[in-house]
């Protein structure tokens, strides 16, 4: 019976495996959904400025106190639009890396991906799992308690997840 550490050391060359041909499949992406985010960021940016000097415009005709109030709104609702494009270029980013996941089963290298995911599947959930095909490719197994999800659109949010902090690039380039 192996453990839950060996399981996780006998599945490190296919996790490493999806990560990479993830990592290379998202840097393909990467290129459009940067333009994408950078156009997203700079109407962010725009409409971020635009409620900043609509805010300071009130506050020279209001008291002191109003103008305070109106430059924190701003700066709350500029931060509220910035976070607002980031999210949708994380979305877009995750969404595109979905698309192309999708293909996979019509890839003529699928048979063999579909047989390594079954058997991280298979270690996953143990000896007693039974395993299903998954609609959308990839697998699901389910044994007393556990359930492992392979789904290739799960293993595709997986992948987007695992760039960490590299997605940042999305919105600071």
């Amino acid at each position: 019976m192996s453990t839950p550490r060996g399981s996780a050391a006998s599945l490190a060359p296919v996790c490493a495996e999806m990560l990479r041909a993830a990592a290379e499949q998202a840097a393909g992406i990467r290129a459009g959904a940067r333009r994408e985010a950078a156009m997203i960021v700079a109407r962010a940016r725009e409409s971020a400025a635009e409620a900043v000097a609509q805010a300071q415009a009130a506050g020279r005709r209001d008291a002191a106190a109003i103008a305070a109030a109106e430059r924190v709104r701003g700066r709350g609702e500029s931060r509220t639009v910035l976070l607002s494009a980031q999210r949708a270029a994380f979305d877009a980013l995750r969404a595109r890396v979905r698309e192309e996941v999708a293909t996979l089963p019509s890839d003529p290298g699928y048979g063999g991906l579909l047989d390594r995911i079954t058997t991280m599947a298979r270690l996953s959930a143990g000896p007693d799992a039974v395993l299903t095909t998954s609609s959308d490719g990839g697998v699901l197994a389910r044994s007393r308690g556990v359930v492992v999800d392979c789904s290739l659109t799960r293993l595709a949010d997986l992948a987007v997840l695992a760039l960490g902090p590299s997605v940042r690039e999305l919105w600071t380039a």
